[in-house]
């Protein structure tokens, strides 16, 4: 063989190693993006689309522009995408997870609204409302004041209830949309707000230039808004208290164990109700209180409102033939209510203002509220004795029991409570659950 002959070998063996060597490094860039490929595509078919639509129920036209945030509520409030409403109000986002639940956030006039989506959702609708500073329609109509009393204090928990039904619908927000009055010497342990439907919202009231006088700076959406304020202060086994009202009321009412004694400083202000549910309890009614009012009431003794659970442990049950035989365990006995006896406790006292509230509607309506203040009282108040919880175990309590519970451990989790505070509000708060869940089944 010559040597023209080897050469051109030589030179078609190096082409075939070079076109060899280029197949494969084609093949393994196919197989990469083969992979790559097949990953995104078990990706999109794992992700879902949430859609939805915010509506403006002041103009009922589309809220075009409103910031949308989508909260994944898997693990805390973690923020997973933010998108403003097209012209039609319609936003879309890509879920990265369809088996947990989200949240979406809607901010209109620097006010946020929310709605839920449950796993498997794939539309949502958010109403919103227009916002301005005062807003005809809204007006508060009751104010509960729940007290009990143990060892040197006395534990106070007040809710109010305020209504916007302001035509057409919009909401009020100001710095002070909500103002009440505290004792000067008492310490509050903890505020919260709720708009009927949301979950309570945790904050601090704002101290006024007025001494003991405090705003919240929460939105009044249309509908009911629900404030609660639990604080406590020294007691010596008896005290004068002037609740001292901002605002026209339908109702005041003061809740205490029978064995609080109450007496007001200014005949026929008051009217004595039986509380549905705490047969040891007494209410105390004033209606129709104007602000100004002297609702001033002198209370001494001790006592703590019991729950449902351990008033049932004090009936003795029916006999064969359906004739109750329960014992009145209120102090002196007596006679219990006539079957066929009206309850008083459904009347209305608001004359000229239609149905108004119901006492009974007032009364229940800070029941739930006063089971997660006894918890608080734990936790904000080291070694100051936990209320007793007082009222029905529905579902609406149970989901604010169990959002409690999730609150205390993300406080935990971040340092914000010892392990010793923890663990005593963890346990008061597991049996509160305990006893709403076996009233509930």
């Amino acid at each position: 063989m010559n040597s023209s002959e080897n050469i051109s070998r030589e030179h078609g063996q190096s082409s075939f190693a070079r076109r060899t060597a280029g197949d494969g490094y084609f093949h393994i860039l196919w197989l990469a993006c083969a992979v790559i490929f097949f990953i995104a595509a078990v990706n999109s078919a794992s992700a879902a689309t949430l859609t939805g639509t915010v509506t403006n129920g002041t103009t009922n036209k589309p809220a075009a522009g409103d910031e949308i945030i989508l909260i994944k509520l898997a693990s805390g409030m973690e923020e997973a995408g933010h998108t403003k409403a097209d012209a039609q109000g319609k936003f879309s986002f890509n879920l990265d997870e369809t088996n947990g639940p989200h949240l979406i956030r809607a901010i209109h006039q620097g006010v946020t609204y929310h709605q839920m989506a449950p796993p498997g959702t794939n539309s949502v609708s958010v109403q919103v409302y227009d916002v301005g500073k005062k807003v005809d329609g809204v007006k508060a109509v009751a104010d509960l004041m729940y007290l009990q009393s143990s060892k040197g204090q006395l534990g106070v928990t007040r809710i109010f209830a305020v209504d916007n039904s302001s035509s057409p619908p919009r909401t009020q927000m100001n710095d002070a949309s909500f103002e009440f009055y505290a004792p000067e010497n008492a310490d509050i342990d903890d505020a919260q707000a709720q708009t009927a439907g949301g979950q309570p919202v945790r904050m601090s009231p704002t101290p006024q230039t007025e001494k003991g006088r405090y705003a919240f700076n929460f939105p009044l959406r249309p509908g009911k808004t629900e404030f609660q304020v639990t604080y406590h202060l020294p007691y010596a086994g008896k005290a004068t208290i002037d609740p001292r009202i901002v605002y026209p009321l339908q109702h005041f009412v003061v809740m205490m164990p029978r064995s609080i004694a109450f007496t007001a400083a200014k005949s026929g202000v008051y009217e004595d109700k039986q509380p549905p549910d705490i047969p040891d309890a007494v209410a105390e009614v004033a209606s129709n209180p104007q602000p100004g009012a002297k609702l001033t009431f002198d209370i001494s003794g001790e006592g703590m409102l019991q729950d449902q659970s351990q008033n049932a442990s004090n009936q003795s049950g029916s006999d064969a033939g359906g004739t109750a035989t329960t014992a009145d365990n209120r102090p002196g006995g007596g006679l219990g209510r006539p079957i066929e006896a009206p309850d008083p406790l459904e009347k209305t006292a608001v004359p000229g203002q239609g149905a108004g509230l119901s006492y009974r509607v007032i009364t229940l309506f800070g029941i739930g509220a006063l089971l997660i203040a006894g918890a608080v009282w734990t936790i904000r108040r080291s070694g100051v004795p936990q209320p007793s919880s007082a009222g029905g175990g529905s579902g609406a309590l149970l989901a604010a029991l169990k959002e409690e519970l999730f609150q205390l451990e993300m406080e935990h989790k971040q340092g914000q409570l010892s392990d010793q505070d923890y663990a005593s509000a963890k346990a008061a708060l597991d049996q509160t659950l305990a006893r709403a869940i076996r009233r509930k089944g």
